[in-house]
């Protein structure tokens, strides 16, 4: 008997520690995803004229990874939960990082465009089978704790890719970048096959098979304010992932110093990020309601943001390059918090729909902020108009929350 007490508080505080593992691989999966779509952002500009870009070509470059990105979200999702996280990302997984890596030959700005759709395919998988391991395994009061780790992998991703990017292809090429990057994260298959178990993936099947059909999810208020809120946070993001080194270049910045004021911005935003998610954690174990917690994050996390906007009205370098930072770190506190809470409204059993769903918005954005972005750049040769735009997301965004993402909407079943 005493054998068998003493065995049980053993087991369980293995499983928690592969919990928690297996958390930082998602994170580093993320991390790697996000090098791998964010790094052609500085390869753009060591490109051979021969390519023949221009202002609008790149943004067309930019954003191609997004449009199979965000249509294969939904789909995606029902994947995950039809067939559990293990085998479906690593799938994944292994497509988008050949692909990567294949992206170092490619010879036009079509073979490029092309290489980017498949990407995106391939990557699709990764926020869905995230979302639904972290909803499986960890409970309210740590989940805010465990999203904020696996969110950090995308904007530490973003950090650690730009400073990557940068020296790689000052000191080898923008080809040898695109070849490291894609085939040398093929090694992250190894702990995953390993660490993580079949009977892992099932243990919330009868829950699955027990959740919301379509009709619910699609008719829940709560679903199309987060739907709408997703897309207007991750304008700003993917604005910033994508033109955020030729915004900084035209400070006056080099190559490697936009680098460096990358890494800050998203490293900065990252570190928030798994900080507000802990806090709102301990705040809710002591009894706060998780809806207020999370919204008050949200909320004050894209005011903050909104500061970025400055930089509109002011001609002062140093200005401009301190709101950039410091308005990414201010969005942190809504980063782990905002993914939380539509978990917190939503049943369980939809989790990898609901994801599907909310990660469509926010890649409906990757397809329209370079692009727009881009456009705006080339017409008034100025990054003022897309900075306003910004702001005006923002703005929505704050809407959603305050009118739309409310506890009275959550969806039961």
């Amino acid at each position: 008997m005493a054998n068998a007490a003493t065995a049980a508080p053993s087991v369980q505080i293995q499983a928690s520690s592969r919990r928690w593992a297996i958390a930082g691989l998602l994170s580093l999966a993320a991390v790697i995803a996000y090098i791998d779509r964010t790094n052609l952002s500085f390869a753009l500009n060591a490109m051979p004229k021969s390519f023949g870009l221009t202002p609008a070509s790149k943004g067309m470059a930019l954003s191609a990874f997004f449009w199979t990105y965000a249509a294969l979200q939904i789909p995606a999702g029902w994947l995950v939960d039809r067939f559990g996280v293990r085998r479906t990302l690593f799938v994944g997984f292994l497509v988008w990082s050949l692909v990567a890596g294949a992206t170092g030959l490619a010879g036009s700005v079509a073979s490029l465009v092309f290489l980017r759709l498949v990407l995106g395919a391939g990557e699709a998988i990764v926020l869905p089978a995230s979302l639904r391991y972290i909803g499986d395994h960890f409970e309210e009061r740590r989940r805010g704790l465990a999203i904020g780790i696996y969110m950090s992998g995308t904007k530490y991703g973003p950090a650690l890719g730009s400073l990557a990017a940068a020296y790689l292809i000052r000191d080898h090429g923008w080809r040898v970048m695109f070849l490291i990057t894609g085939f040398g994260s093929l090694l992250w298959l190894i702990p995953w096959a390993l660490l993580v178990r079949d009977d892992q993936q099932r243990e919330r099947k009868v829950e699955t098979t027990a959740g919301p059909g379509w009709g619910m999810i699609l008719a829940s208020p709560v679903m199309w304010g987060t739907f709408l809120a997703t897309f207007c946070y991750m304008y700003f993001v993917y604005f910033c992932m994508t033109w955020m080194p030729s915004y900084f270049e035209r400070q006056g910045l080099s190559l490697t110093g936009s680098g460096w004021y990358t890494f800050m911005s998203f490293s900065g935003m990252a570190t928030v990020a798994i900080a507000a998610g802990y806090v709102a954690d301990r705040l809710i174990a002591r009894g706060r309601n998780p809806v207020t917690v999370r919204r008050a994050f949200t909320i004050t996390g894209f005011l903050l943001a909104f500061s970025e906007i400055g930089g509109a009205f002011t001609h002062s370098g140093p200005v401009i390059l301190c709101l950039a930072v410091f308005s990414l770190c201010g969005l942190g506190l809504a980063t782990a918090n905002y993914w939380a809470l539509t978990q917190t409204l939503m049943p369980a059993g939809s989790v990898g729909r609901v994801a599907g769903i909310q990660n469509t918005a926010a890649n409906l954005a990757g397809v329209v902020a370079p692009w727009l972005s881009g456009w705006m750049v080339q017409r008034t040769g100025r990054f003022d108009a897309p900075l306003l735009a910004i702001g005006f997301w923002l703005a929505i965004g704050v809407a959603c929350y305050v009118f739309a993402i409310r506890e009275k909407y959550a969806l039961r079943v």
